[in-house]
């Protein structure tokens, strides 16, 4: 029998957002309004975390996160902290189906480079001390890619975009650092708009040919040369996300035509890969996985609805996959997070522990027992 991974992506594992309780929100709010300060606002943050972290445990998950907590949106909060970077009020939100999305976004005002006092990096402290060594401690940043949504570069600023391109390269490369020099050895990057390159239906792949083609190569680029420098020791992987605000979605497309280039080239140690519905294409892609390459984490149960998938019809689709992937480079997970912003989707706590606990379940059946 096959035994669960001892190195992350686990056999088990997940995409990092978890639904923020009332107590958090109620701070939060508390915190806008000036009736509590930034310290207790922290206080509230650090136990509320210090819950979920043995929760996850408690639910067979050998990689625990923050939940995401200290965060609004699961990128711009980063985004914005970065040198040459502000965040404001747009006019509109981000376009889902059927709904719009909260008012915020990020755009260039200067040179760009890693903030050397990051909050994220004492988010990333404070973690690691909470868990204690009792699991892998895993943190998540938006990928490089996400700086290349429209609107977000100053073309008076930056007017060639390969300028731009290694700017965030050499500011990444100085962020994976700082989260390895942190402490974390298990980080994930999330990343909407590589996976919006494949999809035929996103506004900015109207333009055929070469045009999309380019930025397909750049994103694969961008992605491999923000790493160039990661040591070996630090496990990084990538989430591709089709959006996910209150349980709706941005869009819908298989990962045919970003795989040849990203699947084969993309030099991480694993894809997290959204497979919950018929929006997500079928598992023809995944061919091109180098076998002994990355590990693939198939996504096949929802984070969108709180009823439990079918045990029997989830072991199932594992063992498709594993006819084009190796079932000993495979993993399972959520498609996405529980609250990629801090809405978060329409499940219960109840249901969304139901569901890690669920996937921890069905690992177990599929590659015998958890070894840590």
């Amino acid at each position: 029998m096959t035994k669960t991974t001892t190195k992350a992506p686990f056999r088990a594992d997940h995409v990092g957002s978890l639904l923020r309780p009332e107590r958090l929100h109620e701070a939060r709010s508390a915190f806008k309004e000036g009736t509590i300060s930034a310290d207790q606002l922290r206080e509230v943050e650090n136990d509320e975390i210090k819950k979920i972290v043995d929760k996850q445990i408690e639910a067979g998950l050998q990689a625990v996160t923050d939940g995401e907590f200290r965060r609004t949106f699961f990128h711009l909060d980063f985004m914005e902290h970065l040198n040459g970077f502000e965040g404001y009020i747009p006019e509109h939100g981000y376009a889902f189906k059927g709904e719009e999305s909260e008012k915020r976004n990020v755009r260039n005002t200067g040179t760009i480079s890693f903030n050397p006092d990051h909050p994220f990096l004492q988010d990333v402290n404070d973690l690691i001390d909470i868990v204690d060594g009792q699991a892998e401690v895993k943190f998540t940043i938006p990928s490089p890619n996400m700086f290349f949504n429209d609107g977000i570069r100053n073309p008076e600023i930056y007017p060639d975009l390969e300028t731009y391109a290694e700017d965030i390269i050499h500011t990444y490369q100085d962020a994976v650092q700082a989260f390895y020099d942190a402490g974390l050895r298990y980080l994930q990057f999330d990343d909407v708009y590589i996976a919006g390159l494949g999809s035929d239906n996103v506004p900015w792949n109207e333009d055929p040919g070469e045009a999309r083609d380019y930025r397909i190569d750049l994103a694969v680029r961008v992605l491999n040369e923000s790493l160039a420098k990661k040591p070996d020791d630090l496990t990084v992987t990538v989430h591709l996300c089709r959006g996910n605000y209150r349980s709706t979605w941005a869009f819908e497309g298989g990962y045919d035509r970003i795989a040849p280039k990203l699947f084969a080239k993309g030099n991480v140690d694993g894809f997290f890969l959204e497979y919950d519905d018929e929006r997500s294409g079928g598992f023809t892609p995944l061919k091109y996985i180098p076998e002994n390459g990355p590990r693939v984490v198939l996504g096949v149960v929802t984070s969108k609805l709180g009823e439990l998938e079918d045990k029997h019809d989830v072991v199932e689709r594992v063992k498709r996959a594993s006819k084009i992937v190796p079932l000993e480079q495979l993993c399972l997970s959520p498609q996405c997070g529980f609250a990629s912003t801090h809405h978060g989707n329409e499940l219960t706590e109840d249901q969304q522990w139901a569901k890690l606990k669920f996937i921890a379940d069905v690992a177990k059946d599929v590659w015998g027992e958890q070894t840590l």
